[in-house]
């Protein structure tokens, strides 16, 4: 457990070095519990060179992930369908997507969903990407719940657990 919580912490660092011209193959999501307005945020953090390379690969050697609206939305889709969250109890959890943002070198996906009551555990399933490239790292911080918790995945990994404190 603590060589994973290493390496998430050593991921996370290099994700915010300069990027080369080469596909950095990680990516960050956050899942943050935002008591304030009693939603779970997801945002998902590519660089924007690996979903270049990653729609080409996926979905048409033409694809234009900066200027098309619709290769955004198809990339999203993707992105969703790869990323699952259920309760310790094994009941999916309904995320609804927010959006897409281009940020310089990085392309964000969010989603959000209500806090459901009585949460004590996650189930989270990473995938994105991992079909594409077996070296894709996904590493995925979970905050406002407790002390911050990381779950790593690569291509072995389907579903990590996580236990979350009592909500006080």
């Amino acid at each position: 457990m603590y060589i994973r919580v290493i390496l998430a912490i050593v991921i996370s660092l290099l994700m915010n070095t300069v990027v080369s011209a080469h596909q950095q193959k990680t990516a960050i999501t956050t899942i943050s519990f935002n008591h304030r307005v009693n939603n779970i945020e997801v945002m998902h953090k590519f660089y924007l060179h690996d979903a270049e390379h990653a729609v080409k690969d996926l979905f048409d050697p033409s694809a234009d992930i900066l200027s098309n609206k619709a290769t955004q939305n198809t990339f999203a889709e993707y992105v969703q369908q790869q990323f699952g969250i259920q309760k310790s109890n094994g009941e999916q959890l309904p995320l609804s997507f927010v959006g897409i943002e281009l940020d310089g070198k990085y392309l964000w996906i969010y989603q959000e969903m209500s806090i459901p009551e009585n949460l004590n555990g996650l189930s989270i399933s990473n995938g994105s990407l991992q079909d594409l490239w077996p070296s894709q790292v996904n590493l995925v911080n979970i905050e406002g719940r407790g002390e911050i918790q990381s779950l790593l995945f690569d291509s072995s990994d389907d579903v990590l657990t996580i236990s979350l404190p009592q909500q006080r």
